[in-house]
């Protein structure tokens, strides 16, 4: 019959880099990409983390940070974070420095301990 074409993929093909079908074409080697310099943005060099200590404990604490602190002291975390949020911007911005103000209120408690 004349009508009937054959398939195109005859049984028992190599499969690799063939002319037709779904798998044609040349098959270039996978090349690796280079991580980019903004994706390293904001991570924390130890360096840097050195600086800022040393400025903290040169500096102190901000007044706001300090009213945050006895905020804390006084067990009103949710008036903190709602000062923090207004001193800051954000909502986050906030959490991260009522977080912060608690870590330091830790350290001094232990600190105390020793």
């Amino acid at each position: 019959e004349q009508g009937i074409m054959p398939p195109h993929t005859p049984r028992g093909a190599p499969v690799g880099n063939l002319a037709y079908g779904l798998n044609k074409g040349n098959k270039p080697t996978p090349c690796p990409k280079k991580e980019l310099p903004s994706r390293k943005k904001g991570k924390l060099n130890t360096r840097v983390k050195f600086v800022r200590d040393v400025v903290r404990e040169v500096a102190g604490f901000a007044p706001y940070e300090k009213r945050a602190m006895e905020l804390l002291r006084i067990g009103k975390d949710k008036r903190c974070l709602k000062f923090c949020k207004k001193r800051l911007g954000t909502h986050s911005r906030g959490k991260r420095k009522r977080e912060e103000m608690t870590a330091v209120i830790q350290a001094q408690r232990m600190a105390n301990k020793e």
